[in-house]
């Protein structure tokens, strides 16, 4: 039996189109143009350089003042590998779950959104809304920079921002940054009979790698820390390493993949910094050896952390949609530090569970989509009185 939710229909249109962040998002983008511009609704799309993928702006009702933006990513991580029960680009309801990927990570948040649009234009809405969809935000938030310069040429900008990422409809106010590099290390390679005329890279990697797991104990040990989070401390984590090419030969080549995940104060950039001053001490012996042996870092991602005032007016709007009485903080970055960083109030509230997310037979519940539909409703009665 089908789940008597308003926004099923749109859930299931959403899901069926595969956007997983490889792929272009334009159909669903487009969907979405034509849905809206069948109530009147023009929308703004940015592009990326190559024209596969865009961003979506629109706002419903009067565009001479600022409103409530609601803003989610289009893109979904892949399915490659992961053992389904179900096909996973197609709606399947069994259990009181809706299963599919980007149920919960997180388009049902973003289907919620347009299955109210018809409540929206039915009766005069004195604070607009502005929907905001962005893609490629599951590998480093690419482009909601764009979309962030695109409503920042406007007129009127949002008053505030809600981004649907699922928090079980729990009100977030803080989360971590993130940022993820590729080092590479280029070393001599010769006989391993002969290794005081070669350089080895995976040696020179190992030793990098080794350091960030011991500022990763540091941080664990020493802080700071911050017990709203779960871990309360900056992470440190490497990903992957490849390097070598047989047992009897001093490699040339090591490359391998780092972040970390840090708390809001604790500042990103005097990471690397550490890192960097190691990779620099080791250069002078590889030199000695064979001059044009290196270490370089290629930045991969960089998610600006959130750290919303608990007293901000966003915050109690949200409260007050959601009917909670605390705010929380998590360790997933989200585009909501972008958004923040551009001043635009944000906070994180959406359905479903972070705990689903990126897994396979990824789910939202039917009690999650209910209560974000019933935020939506006190949120269009709160807009139409102009609060």
């Amino acid at each position: 039996m089908a789940s008597e939710i308003r926004s099923r229909d749109m859930i299931e249109r959403l899901i069926g189109f595969d956007t997983t962040s490889r792929n272009s998002n334009l159909e669903l983008i487009e969907f979405v143009r034509d849905y809206l511009s069948g109530f009147g609704i023009d929308g703004r799309l940015t592009f990326d350089d190559d024209k596969r993928k865009a961003n979506f702006y629109a706002t419903i009702g009067p565009d001479d003042r600022p409103g409530v933006m609601l803003s989610g990513h289009t893109d979904v991580v892949p399915v490659d590998g992961q053992a389904w029960d179900s096909e996973p680009f197609s709606l399947t309801e069994r259990d009181g779950r809706l299963y599919g990927r980007g149920t919960c990570d997180m388009k049902s948040f973003l289907a919620v959104a347009l299955s109210y649009v018809p409540q929206m234009v039915a009766r005069p809405l004195r604070t607009p809304i502005h929907l905001a969809f962005s893609y490629d935000e599951e590998v480093g938030c690419i482009g909601v920079h764009r979309l962030i310069r695109d409503f920042e040429n406007l007129a009127v900008k949002p008053v505030a921002c809600i981004v649907g990422e699922p928090t079980d409809m729990r009100v977030i106010t803080a989360h971590k940054g993130k940022c993820s590099y590729t080092c590479h290390v280029r070393g001599h390679e010769c006989h391993s009979s002969m290794i005081h005329i070669g350089v080895n890279a995976v040696e020179i990697a190992a030793e990098i790698v080794a350091h960030l797991r011991a500022m990763a104990r540091r941080f664990r040990e020493q802080g700071p820390h911050d017990a709203d989070y779960d871990p309360p401390y900056t992470s440190v984590h490497t990903g992957t390493i490849r390097g070598g090419t047989a047992l009897n030969i001093v490699p040339k080549d090591c490359s391998f993949e780092f972040e970390w995940r840090h708390l809001p104060e604790h500042d990103s950039d005097e990471i690397f910094a550490e890192v960097q001053r190691l990779a620099d001490s080791l250069l002078p012996e590889m030199h000695v050896v064979a001059p044009d042996t290196g270490i370089g870092f290629t930045e991969l991602s960089a998610i600006i952390g959130l750290e919303t005032d608990p007293t901000a007016e966003v915050v109690a709007l949200v409260k007050a949609l959601t009917g909670a009485n605390a705010t929380s903080k998590v360790s997933f970055g989200t585009e909501a530090g972008a958004f923040q960083r551009a001043e635009v109030p944000t906070v994180v509230c959406g359905p479903g569970s972070i705990e689903q997310a990126h897994k396979p037979n990824e789910f939202v519940s039917l009690e999650q989509v209910r209560l974000c539909e019933a935020f939506m409703e006190r949120l269009l009665a709160h807009v139409r009185d102009g609060a």
